[in-house]
């Protein structure tokens, strides 16, 4: 066995079908990506090449720059909710009463399409009918908001379905990390006099603090590419208030057909995407981690 796999023949003929597969899906399709963005393409014409001016136009305009700034909005309140999914996972983790039905509870969302989920919401923030406007008028609001109309805040409504959707998988991964604390050191924090807070804060969260690190790094890039349920709900509206870097992308290449500009787009969605990876990871890295 040992004479097998030490044979480059060998080690190339198991690797060629994952290797192909991912040039397949994912290099070959960035690749043309880059080169579509050099073009003047309606996407079923004859090309015409432009060189580097879409890509230029791209960081002239301010139309992307706005859906960009979104973008990273919604990556900071999915990362400052990875506080409140630690927090939840960390209750269920110590064996309270009910824990087993609210962690199937939580999963809910996960089983739903993100179209069933916009909907649902849509229903929730219905002006004139809906649950949460339905709530306020109880309680003596006269002119509740127009959640998804409101410009101001429509940002803001969506950011909330999104929080929810994302919920029990965040949620699943903590509490998976929890329950694999060795039951021996949390008994003996207890034995020494430690609190729930201080076992919570200085035992805990220190063990699983590399899984807190890929969750970040998760949680940030699945923001800034994030397309389906924001699509749905608005479509990027009203004026742009809600567009995001994915949705305008969309817009430009399948709305109006500019496949090449669109292309561009999604060309620099790339980029950014790989350089705040980049700089997630080194700032979260450990001094072993950099050494290393």
């Amino acid at each position: 066995m040992n004479k097998v796999m030490s044979n480059k023949w060998f080690i190339a003929l198991y690797i060629f079908p994952a290797l192909f597969l991912v040039s397949v899906l994912i290099f070959i399709p960035l690749l043309l990506t880059g080169y579509y963005g050099l073009m003047e393409w309606d996407g079923i014409g004859a090309m015409e090449f432009l060189g580097l001016d879409n890509y230029i136009v791209a960081i002239q305009d301010a139309n992307f720059w706005d859906s960009a700034l979104h973008s990273f909005l919604l990556a900071l309140f999915s990362t400052l909710s990875l506080i409140i999914y630690l927090a939840v996972s960390m209750i269920l983790a110590s064996k309270i009463k009910g824990s087993d039905v609210l962690r199937k509870i939580y999963l809910i969302p996960m089983l739903l399409s993100s179209v069933a989920i916009a909907q649902l919401w849509i229903k929730i923030y219905d002006p004139s009918n809906g649950v949460l406007n339905t709530i306020l008028a109880t309680f003596g609001v006269e002119n509740p908001p127009l959640w998804l109309a409101d410009t101001n805040i429509v940002l803001y409504s969506i950011f909330i379905p999104i929080i929810w959707q994302y919920a029990g998988f965040y949620i699943l991964i903590y509490y998976a990390a929890l329950k694999n604390i060795p039951e021996s050191i949390i008994e003996a924090a207890r034995i020494d006099g430690a609190s729930p807070l201080q076992i919570a804060f200085r035992i805990k969260l220190p063990l699983i603090m590399s899984i807190v690190k890929v969750t970040i790094v998760l949680a940030i890039v699945g923001s800034l590419k994030y397309f389906d349920l924001i699509y749905v709900m608005t479509g990027g509206g009203p004026n742009g208030a809600s567009e995001v870097m994915a949705s305008y992308m969309y817009k430009l290449a399948f709305a109006n057909n500019d496949f090449g500009y669109g292309s561009a787009i999604a060309f620099l969605m790339l980029i950014i995407t790989l350089i705040v990876t980049y700089i997630v990871r080194k700032l979260t890295a450990t001094k072993e981690e950099i050494q290393y």
